[in-house]
């Protein structure tokens, strides 16, 4: 089972920026950690990793996500999940079992990040986890394509 996780803009400057909300791991960490976690107990499991300040990469991944044979998608749109008519569609349109994640307890913080356009194509959304997220959206993928 491959599953493709995505991150948006300004990600890649985890651990450097807001460490209040998004704790002190850079992000390369997270993923080295969950993949570490992951092989332990679901070895057969890969995850590919892209993090993009680019909304029209981000887009052109989750398009071709089902043709590479991804079974899910994990998403953190960053920014994006606010504003992103263009990731919203995207995702809307896969058949693949999404689920958008945010570090940070998205609705403990501005009015404007508990607005989470994307999330209305998500099939769950995870929120306030920190770096453990993307572990927890993993399992909750593998579980969820067993039961398909």
């Amino acid at each position: 089972m491959k599953i493709l996780v995505l991150n948006g803009p300004n990600l890649n400057l985890l651990g450097t920026r807001e460490n209040e909300y998004y704790g002190n791991q850079s992000l390369d960490e997270i993923i080295k950690n969950t993949k570490s976690k992951l092989k332990l107990i679901k070895p057969d499991v890969v995850l590919e990793h892209t993090q993009s300040n680019s909304e029209a990469v981000l887009v052109e991944h989750i398009q071709q996500a089902s043709k590479a044979g991804f079974s899910g998608i994990i998403i953190n749109p960053g920014a994006y999940s606010h504003t992103s008519v263009a990731l919203l569609d995207a995702l809307r349109q896969t058949p693949l079992y999404k689920i958008e994640v945010h570090l940070s307890q998205v609705y403990q913080r501005e009015d404007f990040r508990q607005q989470l356009l994307t999330a209305k194509a998500a099939n769950t959304i995870m929120t306030g986890l920190g770096g453990l997220v993307y572990y927890i959206a993993a399992l909750a993928i593998i579980e969820k394509i067993k039961d398909v």
